[in-house]
């Protein structure tokens, strides 16, 4: 008994939290801004990932959302570049979602195209498990982590629309095993554009940043499919 109740409150959670998703993804496709849900682990660099597709960003400004259990030294530190940052805190909770991230977003000031970058909690599990109104996912792995990732955290993996693996420069000093990574990786998920990239250097970004412009270009086609009538001569 106690087992169903508890069942039919988690699904009436996560349908409140898809219904308010799918509202601020309307919102944010009307004020021009591609949303990108931002995952990977602590230590993975998914900070410094950012600032590296930032710079390589043309067509569209890039804001942050900054999710974090307790402190904001990484919006702060994003504000100091220049970037529009706000602070999200869940204060214990292990993942963002819709409702904080629908008031988070609606005071926003968005110029021109923008790309909204939302850093979510870090860790694999339960971000993969709850949108936000994001456009598309975007994980961010490392070669430090090892190459069993996708094989420990699945649905991360296989929720993913973007997978970045950082800190290739380190893999001459690995044991990161290339193969069985994306072996793993694709048994989830067959689509996902993969890059391997270094925020050290930079390099990988350009393709990365390329990728999402070129899906930000499509979102209102991907929004109001029935708008579009595409005749095939």
């Amino acid at each position: 008994m106690h087992d169903t109740r508890k069942v039919n409150v988690m699904e009436d959670i996560y349908g409140e939290n898809e219904h308010i998703a799918v509202h601020t993804r309307e919102a944010l496709t009307e004020r021009d801004a591609f949303c990108v849900n931002v995952m990977g682990a602590p230590g993975v660099g998914k900070t410094s990932c950012l600032k590296a597709l930032f710079a390589c960003l043309k067509e569209r400004r890039p804001y942050v959302v900054e999710g974090d259990i307790e402190s904001d030294l990484d919006a702060r530190h994003l504000r100091e570049l220049g970037i529009p940052a706000i602070q999200l805190n869940t204060f214990g909770a292990c993942h963002l979602d819709a409702p904080l991230v629908r008031n988070g977003v609606q005071n926003i000031q968005f110029e021109g195209p923008s790309m909204l970058f939302i850093e979510n909690i870090g860790n694999l599990v339960c971000p993969a498990e709850f949108s936000i109104g994001e456009h598309v996912k975007l994980l961010i792995s490392s070669v430090t982590e090892g190459s069993d990732k996708p094989y420990k955290y699945p649905l991360a993996f296989e929720k993913a629309d973007l997978i970045l693996v950082n800190k290739v420069d380190l893999k001459p000093y690995l044991d990161f095993d290339e193969d069985f990574f994306m072996k793993g990786l694709r048994a989830l998920n067959p689509e996902a554009p993969v890059f391997f990239v270094s925020a050290r250097d930079g390099s990988g970004f350009a393709e990365a940043a390329a990728w999402l412009e070129h899906k930000a270009a499509h979102m209102r086609e991907e929004a109001y499919p029935h708008h579009h009538h595409h005749h095939h001569d």
